[in-house]
């Protein structure tokens, strides 16, 4: 494969986030991962050590007849180009972590309509495709299982990861497993709260008040100024905006009542808060905790911690995945 064919790679997401080291996994079979999104995609080889080796975020690619074909057709030539670069490493099998509704015991991407599927059995594919035994999950839900291995809910069973970026996802954690029904478990940012539209269809739903998508988004239609995502919002409110104010003022009051929600039905020792909203420190932080306090009596009230794995959470869950499969 000459220069000139290789697949580009996407110098920053959505956010503005650059692609950063990703932490070890510690010693192990190697094994190669991607973590889907549905604007890119991260790949890596782990190495005996544990070590993530030609980390890189490249274009996921998007429409046309065969979304999945496209997709594992993407996944070999990313993994080509891993090997032709770290010959010595020869992976024993694969983690593959993708968005969307995902039922990971049958090996089923139930759907995503970003990217375009429904009931896509992308685990046996990409096993047929490799050779190779593959771990499949939800993206997220892989996040999640990083954080409690590696990351800021590695002290709490019980627990939720909250990512809170374009959109919102979450994952739960209990008794130190994650908790799935199917792949429709942990929809935290489509929860109703409210009566406001989401694009999803379904009426107030968090993602559509809290997520740092909905924060810029909001401030741009009601003031016709665009501005560099969720963070100039904060910044603004503080500053005296009063339409940035009340906007970030709605959106906590939303994360509020989602958290205290989920504080009262499955009582989570933690919340682990993630994703580029959760870099506005105490802005969001401090903020929370005075009005979960304020609105909850009896109950035992989460710790809420920042995520530790940043951005690489979701590959780094994928290897941690794939070396189960390696040992199965």
């Amino acid at each position: 494969m000459t220069e000139h064919d290789r697949i580009p790679d996407v110098v920053k997401d959505e956010s503005g986030e650059r692609l950063a080291a990703a932490a070890g996994i510690g010693a192990g079979a190697p094994v190669l991962a991607f973590d889907v999104g549905g604007t890119d995609i991260k790949s890596a080889l782990f190495d005996a050590t544990g070590a993530a080796v030609g980390l890189r975020r490249t274009p996921t690619p998007v429409g046309g007849d065969d979304p999945v074909g496209a997709l594992i057709d993407r996944l070999a030539e990313l993994a080509e180009e891993l090997r032709e670069q770290h010959p010595e490493i020869v992976p024993e099998a694969i983690g593959l972590v993708v968005p969307g509704i995902v039922d990971a015991d049958s090996g089923i991407a139930v759907f995503s309509s970003n990217l375009g599927w429904r009931d896509a059995p992308i685990r046996d594919l990409t096993a047929a495709r490799f050779g190779l035994p593959v771990a499949f999950d939800h993206d997220v839900r892989s996040a999640s299982w990083a954080e409690r291995v590696l990351g800021g809910a590695r002290d709490y069973a019980d627990a939720v990861v909250l990512i809170i970026g374009t959109g919102i996802a979450g994952a739960l954690l209990v008794g130190g497993q994650p908790y799935t029904a199917g792949g429709y478990a942990g929809e935290i940012g489509h929860s109703p709260i409210g009566e406001w539209p989401c694009p999803c269809g379904a009426r107030g739903c968090l993602e559509a008040r809290a997520s740092a998508g909905a924060i810029s988004r909001r401030y741009a239609e009601e003031t016709g100024t665009v501005v560099d995502g969720a963070r100039e919002v904060i910044a603004l409110a503080s500053a005296g905006d009063e339409t940035a104010a009340r906007i970030w003022n709605e959106a906590l009051d939303a994360l509020a009542m989602s958290i205290a929600q989920l504080t009262a039905v499955m009582a989570p020792q933690a919340v682990v808060i993630g994703g580029g909203l959760s870099r506005a420190g105490g802005a969001l932080f401090d903020e929370l905790r005075t009005r979960l306090a304020d609105r909850l009596s009896f109950h035992r009230i989460p710790v809420l911690v920042p995520a530790e794995l940043s951005g690489n959470a979701g590959i780094l869950g994928s290897a941690l995945r794939a070396r189960e499969a390696a040992h199965a």
